[in-house]
C-alpha cells in the first residue's frame, strides 16, 4: 500500500486506542438509596452466617438508622471509618435480624396511624420496630408514640 497513482498517499488508520478508551456515552452509574443498599448488605450478610458486615457510603441517617438498631439489640458494635472520602461502616452481627428494609418514599405519618402501620408491616406486636424520622431525631415508633410524635417513615427491622 505504499505509494500508487490510484490512491496516492494512503495509510492505514490505526487501531491502538480504541480497546483501552471508553465509548463517549457510557455514563457511571450512580447510587440511588444508599440506606437501601446497606439494609440489604446486612439483610444478606445476615442470611449467609457472616459475623461481620463493611458498608459503604456511610451518611448519618445510616448511622442513625443502625444506633437504633443497635438499642434494640439486633446487632452489636457499630464502628464508623473516615476514610476522607464518603466513609465506611463496620457492623458486628449477633444473628437476630430475619428482615430489614427501606420504606421509599418516605411517608408521612400521624400519630393515630402508627398503630396501623406497624401491624401492616411488622410480623408481631410482640416485635419488631419501624423507623421514623421526627422532628426529635430519628427513633423507632414506639419511642414517637411515647413522645407523642409523628414523622416520616424511614424503614422497618424485625
Amino acid at each position: 500500500f505504499g505509494s500508487s497513482p490510484w490512491l496516492g498517499d494512503y495509510t492505514l488508520p490505526s487501531f491502538q486506542n480504541l480497546s483501552s478508551s471508553t465509548p463517549p456515552n457510557k455514563h457511571k452509574m450512580v447510587r440511588i438509596n444508599v440506606l437501601r443498599d446497606c439494609l440489604n448488605g446486612i439483610c444478606n450478610a445476615e442470611k449467609r452466617g457472616k459475623r461481620q458486615v463493611l458498608v459503604r457510603p456511610c451518611s448519618k441517617v445510616i448511622i442513625k438508622f443502625l444506633q437504633v438498631m443497635q438499642k434494640h439489640g439486633y446487632i452489636g458494635d457499630v464502628e464508623i471509618i473516615d476514610d476522607k472520602r464518603s466513609g465506611k461502616v463496620v457492623i458486628d452481627l449477633v444473628g437476630r435480624i430475619n428482615k430489614c428494609g427501606v420504606i421509599s418514599p418516605r411517608f408521612d405519618v400521624c400519630l393515630p396511624d402508627i398503630e396501623q402501620l406497624a401491624s401492616n408491616l411488622l410480623p408481631s406486636r410482640q416485635f419488631g420496630h419501624l423507623v421514623l424520622t421526627t422532628p426529635y431525631g430519628i427513633m423507632d415508633h414506639e419511642e414517637a408514640r411515647r413522645k407523642h410524635t409523628g414523622g416520616k417513615i424511614v424503614g422497618f427491622f424485625f
